[in-house]
């Protein structure tokens, strides 16, 4: 049996395509992702796939995202087994070899659309996200995962058969993670624009999806622009928050941040703050609100797994006990986010990590992954469009608000529609 990579490089929501030249051995002219022979061992073949990768479009530095199962493809007289993997890049530059004619960065969908080597929009399909990856995902921050549930629902919207199948995706994605806003704001902008039609849905998913990533960088772009212009060259932060980091590497400033437990994600980020050359301190969760206390950063910026109505903001626990210290301190505060984490209502939901006890089952134990920072504690949100108040995050809420009544209307046709009993 033949063994060949696949892999797909994904920016922001869309994936790289390459059309095979006359050049290639197989399927010229046909569209495929980046792949090849597997040279090693099959059970090596992440190796084969960076080779590819770096062969054919110049990428090094790409970041695994998900190796898929093997899957055993057949045309012709023709069989092999192909092994797909997904990737994430940080830009869109590539540079091709003579195998390639063409490449273009586009939704995946775009493959039921094209003549492509056989069996690629299946072979994607296996490292795709799923609402179970969203749902599992412990790394990531919301702004992230939003991008990847209007992935789910722009692909699960190219495959329906009806209306009702994506109105029952779109559900799953908005309930999956309900502490985070981002997710159920963008699924519902989506389902309002749609209107009841799927492939209309299918468009709007695409579009809300290319519009969300613009909005998270942007808010990066206005957080880092913030730190120059208020010269804050110490910054403290916790937990990951992908926004805020993309605004450190665009500032450079001095960085301290804790392990963040529960998950721990805070070790990562200080690893990649430092490889981007940025003077990076990590210390303990307990240790944080002290150092901030003492004067060790100029400015806190924390990330938001949501914004109540109130002005309040959820993220990381960890984050109130270092807004209280920076308050006394007289330090500024500021939240950084998209808009989309705004929720159009003042509920708290948090989520829960493991249990602290594992041997005493009659210790009762609490480990919230997520708690309130007051609104008197912030001195402001930083979105795409600059920094709100209170009062400018109770207008946007209530527009947020209005997005959810798409799910009423779907329920109350329902209802119409039922025969009498």
């Amino acid at each position: 049996m033949v063994h060949v990579v696949t892999a797909f490089l994904r920016h922001g929501g869309r994936i790289l395509l390459t059309r095979r030249s006359d050049a290639a051995g197989t399927y010229p002219g046909k569209w495929a992702g980046v792949s090849g022979y597997i040279e090693g061992k099959p059970t090596a073949a992440i190796e084969d796939a960076r080779r590819e990768l770096e062969e054919e479009v110049g990428v090094t530095d790409a970041t695994l995202v998900c190796a898929g199962t093997p899957m055993s493809v057949t045309d012709g007289d023709r069989e092999w087994t192909v092994h797909p993997f997904l990737f994430d890049v940080a830009d869109r530059a590539v540079v091709t070899n003579d195998e390639l004619a063409e490449t273009e960065w586009v939704h995946p969908t775009a493959m039921l659309e094209r003549e492509t080597v056989p069996e690629l929009w299946a072979t994607y399909r296996l490292v795709a996200p799923t609402v179970e990856t969203v749902h599992e995902d412990e790394t990531h921050g919301s702004a992230w995962l939003s991008i990847r549930a209007l992935e789910v629902l722009r692909d699960a919207a190219a495959e329906a058969a009806s209306w009702e199948v994506v109105v029952s995706v779109a559900r799953q994605l908005r309930d999956v993670r309900p502490s985070m806003a981002a997710i159920a704001t963008r699924v519902n902008r989506v389902m309002t624009a749609a209107d009841g039609d799927v492939t209309k849905l299918h468009h709007q998913a695409e579009n809300v999806l290319d519009d969300a990533v613009v909005a998270d960088e942007v808010a990066a772009t206005e957080a880092a622009r913030l730190l120059s212009e208020d010269e804050f060259d110490r910054v403290a932060t916790l937990s990951r928050s992908g926004t805020v980091l993309a605004a450190l590497e665009k500032a450079t400033p001095a960085v301290l941040l804790p392990e963040s437990r529960p998950g721990a994600e805070g070790i990562s980020v200080a690893t990649e703050l430092a490889a981007h050359g940025i003077d990076t301190t990590l210390t303990t969760d307990a240790a944080l609100p002290g150092l901030v206390a003492a004067g060790d950063c100029d400015v806190v910026l924390i990330g938001a797994d949501a914004v109540l109505s109130s002005g309040a903001v959820v993220n990381k626990v960890g984050s109130f006990p270092v807004a209280l210290a920076a308050t006394r301190a007289e330090i500024p505060v500021f939240a950084i986010c998209a808009q989309d984490k705004i929720r159009g209502d003042d509920e708290f939901v948090s989520e829960t990590g493991e249990s602290l006890s594992e041997g005493a089952k009659s210790v009762t134990t609490e480990n919230p992954v997520f708690e309130v920072v007051p609104a008197d504690l912030v001195t402001g949100v930083v979105t795409e469009n600059g920094t709100l108040e209170s009062s400018d995050v109770a207008s946007v809420a209530n527009e947020h608000a209005a997005l959810a009544a798409w799910d009423d209307e779907v329920g109350e046709n329902r209802r119409r529609d039922e025969p009498d009993q």
